[in-house]
């Protein structure tokens, strides 16, 4: 990360988990499956993994916010699950995390294995497909930001 910028491990109170359990979860599956298709869309996911999701579904939890996303992904497109009939009750696999570990994630400051087994990431499912995932993390090359001092006059 430039500038010697990190995120730091916090817990958000639980109070904002109480009240994001008793929202609607419908907005997070739809915002991470949009997420994924348009990454997949400009070539950050790799397509031959991309393959290995066919058909599986997926579960991520943000634990102190009470937020959970379920997806799968099926014809060529990561598609949000809503809690019916047709949905899995059990993931092939699932990740649950404070929002730190995500972000941290996210912005690779720390890797799903340091993650994991400083149990700050749980992982639970299809021990092969949660490696191919961790492989397809491990190959995303994600663009460069300009710098905060580029845009310093």
């Amino acid at each position: 990360m430039s500038q010697g910028f990190s995120i730091p491990r916090f817990k958000l109170p639980a109070l904002v988990a109480s009240l994001g359990t008793r929202l609607p979860q419908w907005p997070h599956s739809l915002a991470l499956a949009t997420g994924l298709n348009a990454a997949a869309r400009i070539g950050l996911l790799p397509d031959d993994s991309l393959a290995l999701l066919e058909g599986r579904s997926f579960l991520v939890e943000v634990l102190d916010a009470g937020g959970q996303a379920r997806f799968t992904y099926r014809d060529g497109l990561f598609r949000p699950l809503w809690k019916a009939p047709k949905s899995p009750e059990t993931p092939d696999l699932s990740f649950s995390a404070n929002l730190s570990a995500f972000l941290q994630l996210l912005a690779r400051q720390e890797d799903p294995d340091t993650l994991f087994f400083s149990r700050e990431l749980s992982i639970v499912g299809d021990t092969e497909l949660g490696l191919v995932i961790k492989n397809m993390l491990d190959a995303v090359e994600l663009p460069q930001l300009p710098s905060l001092a580029a845009f310093r006059s």
